[in-house]
């Protein structure tokens, strides 16, 4: 049983080493990061967008309250 299993380490040894395999512990910490810098990069995209609009929609408003222009009060 001990002879079958070294024969077994063995195969297996050598098939690992003709196919070149290695590890992709290392890959997938690579992909990971990839993905998580871009999911960051659309979130901060999106707060820019987002933050612009915003910003705009609530100056409007103000003008409006304030009574400033009532060119820039939407007819309601």
């Amino acid at each position: 049983m001990l002879r079958l299993f070294s024969m077994a380490k063995l195969s297996a040894s050598y098939l690992v080493a003709r196919a070149n395999i290695k590890s992709e512990r290392g890959a997938t910490a690579v992909e990971y990061a990839v993905m998580v810098a871009l999911i960051a990069a659309v979130i901060v995209i999106a707060v820019i967008v987002l933050g612009r609009a915003a910003s705009s929609t609530f100056s409007q408003t103000g003008q409006c309250i304030e009574g400033r222009t009532a060119a820039d009060c939407p007819a309601t």
